[in-house]
């Protein structure tokens, strides 16, 4: 089938961060394919946006699997025939001092972080429509070094890197890729973090993650819709010159001192 209706696919799409940004473009008219390897959150997620109107695909995905983001790619262009809008959101998190990293979680966040993004963006490009935007969500870990956070920072710098070099490849295409690089975000991530390696204490942890704020008694985690808008924005012709750009939303934590 194919339409003029812009169609996306967001890759971990039934995760916190990425549901905020299917609920937003398909709010803006986009046919959104939902890929995750989450099945039941992933099946809610598809059916709150046909429930509101939207047009919405379920694409189990294991974005670890090189083969399963040309599945997923090719799914989607039986769906609807055209792309225009791809979003990296699968993420993992694992911190801890780098002499406690095993090598099963250095496998773990870069294939989910950096290679899976990097394959089914290669999966994607031949059916990327002119004018098409990539959009790679980061981390302010991908801009400035978090202690404790080794490979994460690794995932995520490498990813803000592919984002650039990506953006002069596909720039004759007029194929915009861009980086959105969040602090920490009120998201099932967040949380997960905090339970895991808050020591028994995951409000101290989340305390903690706060305290670093230039905003002090007034500080907040960002909300997911907020990620969602700027994301939005990137998907527009209205962001034609904006390629190649790692935007921190982050309340300034990575601005300096």
């Amino acid at each position: 089938m194919t339409d003029q209706k812009r169609v996306a696919l967001i890759a971990g799409g039934a995760g916190g961060m990425g549901a905020a940004i299917a609920a937003r473009l398909s709010a803006d008219g986009f046919a959104v394919a939902i890929a995750d390897l989450e099945s039941e959150r992933l099946t809610a997620v598809v059916e709150t946006l046909r429930a509101g109107g939207g047009e919405a695909l379920a694409v189990p995905l294991d974005i670890r699997k090189v083969a399963g983001c040309a599945a997923a790619v090719e799914a989607v262009m039986a769906w609807r025939g055209r792309l225009d809008v791809l979003v990296n959101s699968a993420g993992v998190w694992r911190e801890g001092e780098a002499v406690t990293m095993t090598e099963a979680d250095w496998d773990l966040v870069l294939d989910v972080n950096l290679k899976g993004a990097f394959f089914l963006i290669q999966a994607a490009i031949p059916h990327l429509e002119t004018g098409a935007s990539i959009v790679n969500i980061a981390s302010d870990a991908g801009l400035v070094g978090n202690n404790g956070a080794s490979i994460y920072c690794a995932s995520k710098g490498g990813l803000v890197l592919l984002t650039k070099a990506l953006a002069l490849e596909l720039a004759p295409r007029r194929i915009r890729v861009n980086a959105v690089c969040p602090g920490d975000v009120a998201t099932p991530m967040i949380e997960f973090q905090a339970e895991r390696y808050g020591g028994g204490d995951p409000d101290g942890y989340k305390a903690k993650l706060l305290s670093n704020y230039p905003q002090q008694a007034a500080a907040r985690f960002i909300r997911p819709e907020e990620i969602a808008r700027m994301v939005a924005f990137l998907c527009e012709k209205d962001a034609a010159p904006v390629t190649g750009a790692a935007l921190s939303i982050d309340f300034g934590v990575t601005a300096g001192y």
